[in-house]
């Protein structure tokens, strides 16, 4: 062969410039969303999941609520709210995971995965590429869903209260620790009625129960104010925030196991284990000896991470206290130190991203 045909010949298999680098393309980026898009069966379970539970419940109580306005209240209660954002965080971690799974197993599932590798692409860039395409949609999805919520809270709920109702005690709004402690003080006949202080007759037992029990108390006023207000708007981003930080955990974890495993049914079967069991017992109590491996499963540290609005509705008042951006621990465990949480958190995303990402470097083509 000649020189010039020989040169030729190498042109026409040169790499295009950048096709090597580690850093995916946005070429490479657009088509990899495209191609999740793409598969119909997925997208319909990311919308139902995400989506269709807020425009299925909503829907109703506002059909209900414009034909019987007398038998059925305001559709955007404060209870209706956090039920639905608590639904929304454990099925948006579901989809999530759902969605990362099938974003790590595509190409082994429909066999690209070596006419990928041949084009000289790095593997790196190729696993990368993955977690744009995957978050465009998850986070899109979800925060169209909670601002769905959060427009009929806002425009069809219920008015701001100005008391609080504690054990049948109406108490005024917004009262500090110290304010609610000389509050019961001055009307001992409504503390003593309502509240359980124990067996008390006298202003002076009132007064020692209450000095006894004021923490409690206080813990039990803030989460009735907050699950009969609606949330503030810098509340309802804190929510919203909190809500995407766990459906972007669960597509980087599902990204991560199902690039490891190379399976998506099973991948999807572990993250459903974890969200649904694994995590609510290991929040649920304390294990003797464990209580460091309980903190270690992101679900706990995501439930300590819960916002304020949020914390009511678990089941567990007031959680252990403010935590990090006036959040408050769901868990029925001791809480851990804040840069245990946030190194919890931000392990289990790093760490599933570099399991992820040497799987697929190493990974036979």
């Amino acid at each position: 062969m000649t020189g010039p045909a020989l040169a030729a010949g190498r042109s026409r298999t040169q790499i295009p410039p950048g096709t090597g680098t580690w850093l995916p393309t946005w070429d490479l980026i657009t088509t990899k969303h495209l191609e999740l898009r793409k598969r119909r069966g997925l997208m319909i379970t990311v919308a139902l999941l995400t989506v269709g539970p807020p425009v299925l419940i909503l829907g109703l109580r506002l059909l209900f609520h414009a034909v019987d306005p007398a038998s059925y209240g305001p559709a955007g209660t404060p209870s209706v709210f956090s039920a639905l954002c608590n639904l929304m965080a454990e099925f948006g971690f579901i989809v999530a995971a759902v969605l990362g799974a099938a974003a790590g197993t595509t190409d082994l599932t429909e066999g690209v995965f070596r006419n990928l590798v041949i084009t000289g692409r790095s593997r790196l860039a190729l696993y990368l590429a993955r977690i744009p395409a995957g978050l465009a949609i998850l986070l899109s999805a979800v925060a169209l869903a909670f601002a769905m919520v959060c427009l009929v809270t806002s425009y069809e709920g219920t008015p701001q209260p100005t008391s609080v109702g504690v054990y049948g005690v109406t108490v005024p709004e917004h009262l500090d620790q110290a304010g609610l402690r000389n509050w019961l003080l001055q009307h001992p006949r409504q503390a003593a009625a309502g509240l359980p202080l124990g067996p008390v007759t006298s202003a002076a037992q009132v007064r020692a129960a209450v000095d006894r029990n004021i923490a409690s108390l206080y813990g039990d006023y803030t989460a009735a104010e907050t699950g009969g207000s609606n949330p503030a708007i810098n509340e309802m981003a804190k929510i919203g925030l909190w809500i995407e930080l766990e459906a972007g955990i669960g597509f980087m974890v599902g990204l991560g196991l199902g690039s490891l495993t190379g399976q998506r049914t099973l991948t999807t079967i572990v993250m459903i284990a974890l969200e649904i069991i694994v995590t609510p017992l290991l929040a649920a109590q304390e294990i003797p000896y464990f209580l460091d491996g309980q903190r270690l499963v992101v679900g706990v540290a995501m439930d300590q991470l819960r916002p304020a609005g949020l914390a009511a509705a678990s089941g567990r008042p007031g959680g252990p206290g403010r935590v990090l951006f006036g959040g408050r621990g769901a868990l029925g465990i001791p809480p851990m130190p804040t840069w245990a949480m946030i190194s919890v958190i931000v392990g289990w995303i790093v760490g599933w991203s570099v399991i992820g990402a040497w799987r697929m470097m190493t990974r036979d083509a």
